[in-house]
C-alpha cells in the first residue's frame, strides 16, 4: 500500500508529528538524493524518497505517520572519500535531530562505508540490522505546575552524578525504578539529594549514545557515555519503557520531579565530537549524510582534525552544524525543561581555522541567544589540542571547571611544598583567573574529584592508578593524580593509616565547602565510594561504577551535609564579590585577612617560604560588598580558618580582640562539623592542630543584619 508524501517544510529539521503526521527534514549538501526508510514490527523497510530540497535541506511530509514509527534514512550521492564524499546508500543513518532511539549498535563489518578489503571502494553491506532506529516521539507532555527552580549561582551546590551508577543499588528504590531516569526522581534518592543540600544535578551524558565496538570487543561498555549519536535524544537505556520512544516521556517526569523538589537538572553535553571516531569508524549517522559536520585536515579531506582524543572533531564553522548545535540546546531548555549545561571540551567549540578564541561563532551565538543565554553555562575549558588549556579565558557569561582549583587543593594537602600563595588563590575565589573580565567568584565550579578521575576515597588510598580492568595494561587515564595514599596502597587495617585518610577526606571537603566559588561534589564521594583506584572507569558499566550504598559512611556523609548546611547559612563562604583585602577607611577590618600560626598578619617573607603549609583565613562577615533582593545590608558572622598542610601538629594562637573576643569551634576535620559540646578559645588563646588538618572558629555578628 503507497504511503502519501507531500513536499512539507525543510523546517524544523527531523521528524516533528504535528498531531495528524509527520514532517520529515534533513541536511546534506552532498546527497543526489534521501530516502525515508521505515520499519515495522517484524523489521521489514519500505523506503520512499524525500520529494523536495531547498537550501541543502531534504524534506517531506507524510499524513498519518504515527507516533512510535521506527524510522532512519539512506542517502544516494557521491562516494569519493580522499575528497570528503561519504554517501553510500547501504548504510542506514540515523536522524542527526532524532527525538528518540531504538535498539543500540551491534559489531559487523557493515558498520563501515568502505569495503574492509579495500577501502578505496564502498562497502555494499547493508547496515540496517545493526544500527540503531530512529523514533517518531509524542511531542506532548503535561508540563503544568512546573516551576524551574532559578537557584541563583553563589547559592549552587552542584552534584556530578551517573543517572545509572546513583541508583542501580540503591536498596529502598524498587528495582525496577534502578538504574533509569526515574530511579533518580524517586523519593528516597530526592531525599539524599535535600539532606546533602545539592541545588543541581549535574548529569553525565544522557544524550544517545553507543558502545564502541572495541569496548564491546573486549566484554565491556561505554558506561560514560562521551560517544553521542543523537543531539536531541536522551539514552534508551536510562527508561522504564525504552521502546517507541517513551524514554522522553521519562526524561521529562524526572526533570518535573526534581523540579518539585527545587532541583536543577544540568546535563554533561558533548557536542566536541561524535561517536564516528575517524575516517575508519563506522558511518552512523552525520558522516553518510555530509562530511561537513567534521572539520577535516587541510588538503587530505578523508583526515578529520581531532583535538578531542576520540578520532574527530564537529566543525563548528559551518553553519550548519552551529545550527545543530543551537537548536538541541534549544530543545531541551524549551521542550525538557533543563536548567544547565556543561560542556566537555568547551575548548573544541571555540575554534575557529583551529585557534581557540572566545570570540568565535558560537560564543556569539550563545550570547545573544534569548534562550540559552539565560540558563547556567557551564564550561570544561581545555581540550588536547595546541593551545587548548583555556582556564579562565571564557567569556562572562560562563562557569568553568576550574582545574587549578583541583591540582592546588590536591598539593596543598599532600604537603607539597611552594603551594601556599596558589591555595589561598583558589581558597578566595580565584580572583586572578576571572576578575579582570568583571567575572565574579561563581565563575569557578570548583572540584577537588571528579568522574575523570579517584573518587575521593581512592584519592587518599592509592599514590597510581589501577586501571587494569579495563583492559589495557594499565596505560590508560592519568598519571598525573597528584594523590597520596596515607602511608599503604590501597586497602588496609592500619588504624594510623585509616586516620589519616578520614583527615584528609574531611580535609579536602571542607576546603571544598568553604572555598569561595561553587562547589561541586562528585556523586558517591560524600558516601566513601571506591572504585578500587581506577581512574578511568569510562568503560565500566558494572559493580564497580555503581554506588555500593550498603557499605556507605554515614559519618562521612554527615559531615557533607554538616558542610553544605555550614555554607547554606552564612553567607561569607558564597560572596558574590571578590574580597578586597583592603583596610576600610573607617578603621575597621579588611573583608579577608591572612594570618601566620602566631595570629599575626602574613608578610611578604611568609608567602615566599616553599615549606609553608599552616595559616589561617579570617573571613569578615560584616564586610560584605552585597545586598539582599530587596536591597538591604547583607551580615554575617565571622570565621576564622585553620590550615595545617604540615605532617606534624602546629600550635596557633588566636588573633587579638580586635578581631573578636571569644571563638567557637564549629568544625575540625578530626570530628564532626559542629562538635558537641563545641570548645570556646578567646583572644590571644592557643588551639592545636594535628598534622594535616583544618579547623573553623566562629564568633557571631555585632550587627542584627542577616545572612
Amino acid at each position: 500500500m503507497p504511503i502519501d508524501k507531500w513536499p512539507g517544510k525543510p523546517y524544523p529539521l527531523g521528524a516533528t508529528y504535528d498531531g495528524f503526521g509527520v514532517n520529515v527534514a534533513v541536511m546534506s549538501t552532498q546527497a543526489d538524493a534521501i530516502e525515508l526508510c521505515l520499519f515495522d514490527d517484524a523489521g521489514v523497510e519500505r523506503r520512499i524518497e524525500l520529494p523536495e530540497m531547498h537550501g541543502y535541506v531534504w524534506h517531506g511530509y507524510f499524513p498519518a505517520l504515527p507516533v512510535g514509527q521506527r524510522y532512519g534514512f539512506r542517502v544516494h550521492g557521491r562516494w569519493d572519500p580522499d575528497q570528503g564524499y561519504w554517501c553510500n546508500p547501504a548504510k542506514l543513518l540515523a536522524d542527526p535531530y532524532g527525538r528518540a532511539f531504538e535498539g543500540g549498535v551491534t559489531p559487523h563489518a557493515a558498520l563501515l562505508s568502505f569495503d574492509r578489503d579495500d577501502p578505496d571502494r564502498p562497502s555494499t553491506l547493508d547496515s540496517a540490522p545493526y544500527v540503531p532506529r530512529s523514533i517518531i516521539v509524542n511531542p506532548y507532555f503535561d508540563w503544568s505546575g512546573d516551576e524551574r527552580p532559578h537557584t541563583p549561582w553563589s547559592e549552587s551546590i552542584v552534584y556530578e552524578m551517573h543517572t545509572k551508577g546513583a541508583t542501580m543499588r540503591h536498596p529502598d528504590i524498587d528495582p525496577h525504578f534502578r538504574g533509569t531516569y526515574l530511579g533518580v526522581s524517586q523519593p528516597a534518592f530526592i531525599e539524599h539529594l535535600h539532606t546533602l543540600g545539592i541545588t543541581a544535578v549535574e548529569l553525565l551524558p544522557v544524550h544517545q549514545f553507543v558502545h564502541d565496538t572495541f569496548l564491546q570487543d573486549r566484554g565491556l561498555r561505554n558506561y560514560w557515555g562521551y560517544n553521542t549519536l543523537g543531539f536531541f535524544a536522551p539514552h534508551n537505556e536510562y527508561a522504564v519503557h525504552g521502546q517507541r520512544g517513551e524514554q522522553v516521556q521519562d526524561f521529562r517526569q524526572m526533570v518535573k520531579t526534581l523540579h518539585q523538589a527545587g532541583i536543577e537538572v544540568i546535563l554533561d553535553v558533548v557536542y566536541n565530537h561524535t561517536c564516528e571516531g575517524n575516517h575508519l569508524g563506522p558511518t552512523l549517522g552525520f558522516r553518510g549524510f555530509d562530511n561537513a559536520y567534521y572539520r577535516t585536515v587541510p588538503g587530505e579531506p578523508r583526515h578529520y582534525f581531532d583535538t578531542t582524543g576520540c578520532g574527530n572533531s564537529i566543525n563548528m564553522h559551518n553553519a550548519f552544524v552551529l545550527q545543530l548545535v543551537m537548536d538541541s540546546l534549544r530543545y531541551w531548555v524549551t521542550e525538557m525543561h533543563v536548567d544547565g549545561f556543561r560542556f566537555d571540551l568547551a575548548a573544541t567549540l571555540a575554534r575557529e581555522n583551529g585557534d581557540v578564541t572566545r570570540l568565535s561563532a558560537f560564543f556569539d551565538l550563545v550570547q545573544q541567544d534569548p534562550v540559552i543565554s539565560q540558563v547556567k553555562l557551564i564550561a570544561e575549558p581545555w581540550d588536547i589540542g595546541w593551545g587548548g588549556y583555556q582556564v579562565g579565558n571564557f567569556p562572562h557569561l560562563w562557569a568553568e571547571w576550574n582545574g587549578r582549583y583541583r591540582d592546588s587543593v590536591r598539593d596543598f594537602w599532600r604537603t607539597t611544598d611552594g603551594t601556599l600563595p596558589e591555595f589561598t588563590e583558589r581558597f578566595a575565589g580565584s580572583s586572578d583567573l576571572y576578575a579582570d573580565d568583571g567575572r565574579r567568584p561563581y565563575a569557578s565550579v570548583n572540584f577537588v574529584t571528579a568522574h575523570d578521575g579517584f573518587t575521593l576515597r581512592d584519592l587518599v588510598s592509592y599514590n597510581g592508578k589501577h586501571n587494569e580492568a579495563n583492559g589495557e595494561n594499565n596505560r590508560d587515564g592519568t598519571d598525573d593524580n597528584r594523590s597520596w595514599n596515607c602511608g599503604a596502597e590501597g586497602a588496609t587495617s592500619d588504624p594510623k593509616v585509616l586516620e589519616l585518610r578520614r583527615r584528609q577526606e574531611r580535609n579536602f571537603l571542607a576546603t571544598l565547602f568553604l572555598s569561595q566559588g561553587i562547589p561541586m561534589l562528585q556523586a558517591g564521594d560524600e558516601l566513601g565510594w571506591t572504585k578500587g583506584g581506577n581512574n578511568n572507569s569510562y568503560c565500566q558499566d558494572n559493580d564497580l561504577s555503581w554506588w555500593d550504598w550498603s557499605h556507605a559512611d554515614p559519618e562521612l556523609f554527615a559531615f557533607t551535609a554538616g558542610l553544605a548546611a555550614m555554607r547554606r547559612k552564612h553567607a561569607v563562604f558564597r560572596r558574590r564579590r571578590f574580597f578586597s583585602g583592603k583596610v576600610p577607611t573607617n578603621g575597621s577590618l579588611p573583608d579577608i585577612v591572612w594570618l601566620r600560626p602566631d595570629g599575626t598578619p602574613m608578610t611578604g617573607m611568609d608567602w615566599s617560604h616553599a615549606w609553608g603549609h599552616a595559616f589561617a583565613a579570617f573571613l569578615n562577615g560584616e564586610a560584605i560588598p552585597s545586598t539582599d533582593d530587596y536591597g538591604q545590608p547583607i551580615v554575617d558572622d565571622s570565621f576564622l580558618c585553620l590550615f595545617n598542610g604540615h605532617q606534624d601538629p602546629v600550635l596557633f594562637r588566636l588573633p587579638p580582640s580586635d578581631y573578636g573576643e571569644l571563638w567557637t569551634v564549629v568544625l575540625d576535620t578530626r570530628g564532626t562539623v559542629v562538635p558537641d559540646p563545641s570548645p570556646r578559645v578567646p583572644a590571644g588563646g592557643s588551639m592545636g592542630l594535628l598534622g594535616r588538618s583544618m579547623a573553623v572558629l566562629t564568633r557571631p555578628r555585632t550587627s542584627t543584619a542577616h545572612a
